[in-house]
């Protein structure tokens, strides 16, 4: 049987500000088996960003442990968490990331050139994902040259290129209109369909009823955690 994907055990992280102590986390549970999409949702200040922080192997617990696919990530060094964050996480941001400099194919392949894929490996590797999201006609492009949802398109194939463990998405629809915005939660329901691992940060009870499970954050902790038998969709127009 395979572990699950994400095991958090009592974590909390603490920020120091001065003579104050700011509780981000304060003793987080819970596990995410493979296949499963979850949604995080929670006020301004609840611990989301935080926690997703933690998920992406982009800061340590202050204390409790977290395994990711059964390997323990809690004490890590910055080496260690980077070579997981390139090899294991796939990650799609609000604001796209990309490399203006770089083609569509280009930005694509980042997260390869970073693990020393030979190029030809790695240039056909970025062209699958490229006509994966729909983007085949567009591999020499740049970022100027595409809109918000194809820009956006592009990050989820650049999260998609090193076949992660788990893709983390941290507000993916919040730069987008409505109509792309559809887009690429459709394009998310394809990968949670296929078999991906999913987890969407967003403040969208929409957005995040599209997921199968919603955990819901407030004052560094999870206040519910709700379960669906069926991702619900919203209808096109």
């Amino acid at each position: 049987m395979s572990p699950p994907i994400v095991q958090l055990e009592q974590v909390r992280k603490h920020y120091e500000m001065g003579p104050v102590v700011v509780e981000a986390l304060r003793g987080v549970s819970f596990v995410i088996q493979p296949g499963e999409y979850v949604s995080i949702m929670g006020p301004s200040g609840c611990g989301k960003s935080t926690l997703l922080n933690v998920l992406g192997c982009l800061d340590r617990p202050t204390s409790g442990r977290y395994w990711l696919g059964g390997q323990d990530v809690s004490a890590l060094d910055d080496d260690a968490l980077s070579a997981i964050r390139g090899s294991r996480l796939g990650f799609v941001f609000q604001s796209y990331n990309l490399i203006p400099q770089l083609t569509v194919l280009e930005n694509i392949e980042v997260p390869l050139f970073y693990q020393g894929w030979p190029e030809d490996r790695s240039r056909e590797r970025a062209r699958q994902m490229a006509e994966r999201v729909g983007l085949g006609h567009r591999l020499h492009h740049r970022p100027y040259e595409l809109s918000g949802g194809q820009q956006q398109r592009v990050a989820i194939a650049r999260a998609l290129v090193n076949d992660p463990l788990l893709i983390l998405a941290d507000e993916p629809t919040g730069n987008l209109d409505s109509a792309s915005g559809r887009e690429i939660l459709e394009l998310f329901d394809e990968l949670h369909a296929q078999g991906k691992t999913l987890i969407l940060v967003t403040h969208d009870p929409g957005v995040a009823d599209r997921a199968q499970r919603t955990l819901r954050m407030r004052d560094g902790l999870v206040e519910s955690d709700v379960r669906k038998t069926a991702p619900v969709t919203v209808p096109t127009a």
